[in-house]
């Protein structure tokens, strides 16, 4: 049988077997850091909240509407959460009439690139489904 052929390092030299290497007594898990973004993000309607806020601030009610399918109750639970997570800022102008708005924190600005990357990975691997298509 054959051994595993050597594999190069970037100057281009023999670093030897592919195998051995520190990594592979590492678990096979997923970064914490990675699990806890998604974990968070990936809580229906926050990603889509923070996706709506790159465009400006915005009020409760032009978020609902924005954002559609989303309830007052839940619109309201996933807005303070976003607020106690340090990713929006909920500004209050007094009236009349009293005015609240909702903007991104520079935390959640520091996320707009990766929002944008991921935005541009979905449009080219999860294209939306073709609507100019009659079904019959």
């Amino acid at each position: 049988m054959e051994s595993s052929p050597a594999v190069e390092d970037v100057a281009g030299g023999d670093a030897g077997p592919a195998t051995g290497s520190a990594c592979d007594d590492a678990p096979k898990t997923c970064d914490s850091a990675l699990a806890r973004a998604f974990q968070f993000l990936g809580k229906r309607w926050n990603g889509v909240l923070l996706g709506t806020l790159t465009n400006g601030d915005s009020g409760f009610a032009e978020l609902k509407r924005n954002v559609g399918g989303i309830s007052d109750s839940v619109l309201s639970e996933r807005l303070s959460e976003l607020q106690a997570a340090g990713l929006i800022v909920r500004s209050v102008e007094p009236g009349p009439p009293v005015a609240v708005t909702y903007h991104l924190s520079a935390t959640g600005q520091a996320l707009i690139p990766a929002m944008d990357a991921l935005s541009r990975w979905a449009t080219q691997y999860f294209p939306e489904a073709d609507t100019a298509t009659p079904t019959p």
